[in-house]
């Protein structure tokens, strides 16, 4: 009983690699895609990090100088510029270079 059940998960496993291994064939990234991971690998993952603490920093200061506009304008690239590191990091790790090595 425990082999069948064993067998029956390595069944399974293999099934859904399959499918993954024919997701990942089907999932071509365009030029455009392409040409943005591209730059976008090449920044270091701290810059996306320093730059929303600088934006953090630059609008607690425009705050207490009482530019209430400028802060609020400012503190607003802050999950921007973030995200955008969170970007940065998926196509490090997961982008058209990990199935598409040539291209990088």
């Amino acid at each position: 009983m425990v082999d069948r059940l064993a067998e029956v998960a390595r069944q399974i496993q293999a099934r859904k690699e399959a499918e993954m291994d024919g997701t990942m064939e089907e999932q071509r990234e365009g030029r455009t895609a392409r040409a943005i991971e591209r730059q976008t690998s090449r920044i270091p993952s701290d810059v996306f990090l320093w730059t929303g603490v600088g934006a953090i920093a630059a609008s607690l200061t425009l705050a207490l100088l009482g530019r209430k506009n400028a802060a609020n304008f400012v503190g607003q690239w802050v999950p921007t510029v973030l995200l955008l590191g969170v970007y940065n990091k998926i196509v490090k790790v997961a982008g058209h270079d990990v199935t598409e090595p040539q291209l990088h």
